[in-house]
């Protein structure tokens, strides 16, 4: 089918690791193509493509970003000024790091909560004052610039030297560290991902625990997922619009709001994904559908 006149040339932005790992890109190809839109899958490090022949780049599945991120960022603000970037630039730039959590916290959005260990700061007072601040069994260190579970490790409250260590690694490749309580709700509760599209709730899916007691981080694009649909509870969908209302940019084409339960419960803010989610469009019917028709009409507004 050809495209229509007034239709949009769309590129759906992955990298060469991943396009053929993004279960998401064949049905949301598939739904646009329904509607007359000429589509294609480019990799966002391509220099042979030429942005300004699109009206949009959509960040698909760039997963390798968080090990080339000034790279990426580079590459985000040049594409910037040549087509639409969906999300756009100050979304990247604001979710590619997990600082943002603390502005959510800030705004009263309920998180994860945890402490941040900066390059050049001393990491054994930092983790002696966590651990006096959590006393749950079991902690979690992670990269704040990271993605699909890379670098991330699940660590006995007591196996302080490991913990150490990995901090350490993780300070000297000049990361900054993230240390939180690992809440164990979600070995039997699993993630909710609740995704949205132009601001409203399409769908939710069930996401099994990724990081594993005594496994070490994974060595792959990302961790090995276990997904099934899910039916959120009123709370999860109100904890995912304080979310959406908490970010600094105003309604975006996408957003995914992962939320795991506390010891209470609660459900809590994990990660707010707006730069490059899978958003599951195989779990959910019309999901594809309903993301193709929200990027056509965010074209024209």
């Amino acid at each position: 089918m050809q495209a229509q006149s007034n239709s949009p040339v769309i590129a759906l932005v992955s990298a060469r690791a991943a396009r053929d790992l993004d279960e998401d890109l064949p049905p949301l190809v598939a739904a646009l193509r329904s509607k007359g839109t000429d589509v294609c899958v480019v990799d966002w490090d391509d220099e042979s493509v030429d942005w300004k022949a699109f009206d949009i780049a959509l960040l698909r599945s760039t997963w390798d970003y968080s090990m080339r991120l000034a790279e990426f960022l580079e590459w985000s603000e040049r594409v910037s000024g040549l087509t639409r970037l969906l999300n756009p630039l100050p979304v990247i730039r604001w979710n590619t790091d997990k600082h943002y959590l603390a502005a959510l916290a800030g705004a009263g959005v309920p998180t994860v909560p945890g402490d941040f260990v900066e390059p050049g700061q001393h990491p054994s007072p930092l983790l002696a004052r966590f651990h006096s601040r959590y006393q749950t069994p079991e902690v979690v260190v992670k990269p704040a610039v990271g993605s699909g579970s890379r670098d991330a490790q699940r660590h006995g409250r007591n196996e302080r030297e490991a913990i150490r260590s990995h901090v350490q690694r993780l300070l000297d490749a000049g990361r900054s560290a993230l240390l939180q309580p690992y809440l164990d709700r979600v070995d039997a509760h699993g993630e909710t991902a609740l995704i949205y599209f132009a601001g409203r709730f399409s769908h939710a899916i069930r996401k099994d625990a990724l990081l594993r007691s005594g496994e070490g981080p994974t060595e792959g694009l990302f961790a090995a997922e276990t997904i099934s649909p899910r039916i959120p509870s009123d709370e999860e969908l109100r904890a995912g619009e304080l979310a959406l209302r908490a970010i600094p940019f105003g309604t975006l084409l996408y957003a995914r709001v992962d939320l795991i339960r506390d010891a209470s419960d609660v459900p809590r803010v994990l990660e707010l994904e707006l730069t490059e989610p899978s958003v599951f469009l195989l779990h959910a019917e019309g999901a594809a559908e309903r993301f193709a028709a929200a990027i056509l009409a965010w074209h024209v507004n």
